[in-house]
């Protein structure tokens, strides 16, 4: 990576300006899942070791620029303060007179979490003034907010044109190491997995990735626009038929890369698990619609991923939160989990899978980042991340 990271700083007794993704589900005042806030700890362990004041900031939710209870990152607060078995203080407001006095107040080594950014519409329009005061408590900026990295806010972007320094966070860092080695330097096989409902979704993924790929997995509802595009019979199934000739288009491309499912699991409606059979993908019968891959896309995936050497996915191959339409997606998760590849999982509903198929622990990389994942995947550049100074 050739950009400054938090090890390149002199900390000792700096106040430091972390932006963190705490954008954590919460209900009754508690989170639920804490791993975006365990993720940012090694880059926050790092600067209280060091002696740094650590003025964390986060968005959580789309409050639309006005604030609301129930977005507020207290509760965040309260589970930092308990994975660190030290106080966190919570200042109820990200810019103004509390957050000068409890900055003046802080010593080396304490750490303070300022409340929800997305309180004021400043942020999400990058407004040069809200940046400046943001910067205006510490000369250092720290993102390791990668799942933030794709937008160009006050707290991600703007900010650092008013700091001496900006640099990456260690979350941000291994984000970056990971999705970028799979991209520039890949040990081959390098075989990609592709699954969700639109190939819309992802024209730029799969354009970046033919380029690079040895082999393209697809899988989800977009597999049944490329299967129409062949002539087949999709019944009902999800289909973008303004995209049919792309479609064709990305075939022609791909040749032998591009690897459709062979066959799916079949039922008149999501909701209807008890009809759920077992079907050529190209013969969908009228009134049905294809779900999952069938248990023979499944194998011959799971033949082509435990040869690979580096493995990149991002999207189910079906409806997997229906238990009659899960098994294609936890196939292929066990079988990345299998493989001795260098695996990353882009986030999101593949990082929902790969936990509900009990493998996450067997994953060499698990993005946080869903929507800047799928961006870097396409090859865009990240205002978040180009924003930091390079080395």
């Amino acid at each position: 990576m050739d950009k400054i990271t938090i090890q390149d700083l002199d900390l000792k007794g700096a106040r430091v300006f972390v932006r963190v993704d705490f954008n954590v589900p919460i209900k009754d005042s508690k989170v639920t899942d804490d791993l975006r806030i365990r993720e940012a700890l090694p880059t926050i362990r790092y600067g209280i070791d060091k002696g740094a004041i650590l003025l964390l900031a986060s968005h959580l939710g789309r409050p639309k620029g006005k604030p609301k209870p129930e977005f507020s990152l207290a509760p965040a607060a309260e589970r930092l303060s308990e994975l660190l078995d030290r106080k966190v203080t919570f200042v109820p407001e990200c810019i103004g007179s509390e957050v000068e006095k409890a900055v003046n107040a802080a010593r080396p080594g304490d750490v303070l979490l300022l409340e929800n950014l997305r309180f004021h519409p400043e942020e999400e329009a990058n407004d040069p003034e809200f940046s400046k005061k943001l910067a205006s408590y510490t000369p250092i900026y720290v993102n390791d907010a990668f799942g933030s990295a794709h937008r160009a806010h006050a707290s991600t972007e703007g900010i650092t044109h008013y700091v001496q320094k900006a640099a990456a966070g260690f979350l941000m860092e291994k984000e970056l190491r990971y999705l970028g080695g799979a991209l520039e330097s890949p040990q081959r096989p390098f075989i990609a997995i592709l699954g969700g409902a639109k190939i819309s979704d992802k024209i730029e993924v799969i354009e970046n990735l033919l380029g690079k790929v040895d082999r393209l997995l697809i899988g989800g509802a977009m597999a049944f626009t490329f299967l129409k595009s062949q002539g087949k019979s999709i019944g009902k199934s999800l289909c973008e038929d303004d995209k049919l000739d792309l479609a064709r288009e990305l075939l022609a491309r791909g040749q032998s890369r591009i690897v459709l499912p062979s066959d799916a699991v079949a039922s008149p409606g999501m909701d209807d698990e008890v009809s759920a059979h077992i079907v050529p993908s190209g013969q969908i019968p009228e009134g049905e619609m294809g779900l999952d891959i069938g248990p023979k896309a499944s194998a011959e995936y799971s033949e082509i991923i435990r040869s690979a050497k580096t493995i990149v996915w991002n999207g189910p191959m079906g409806v997997f939160e229906k238990d009659a339409f899960a098994a294609g997606t936890i196939n292929i998760a066990k079988a990345v989990a299998d493989s001795p590849a260098v695996s990353v999982i882009g986030g999101g509903d593949s990082a929902a899978a790969v936990a509900k198929a009990g493998v996450a622990a067997r994953i060499t990389h698990i993005s946080t980042g869903g929507g800047a994942s799928l961006e870097f995947l396409a090859g865009r550049v990240l205002p978040g991340v180009a924003a930091l100074n390079d080395k």
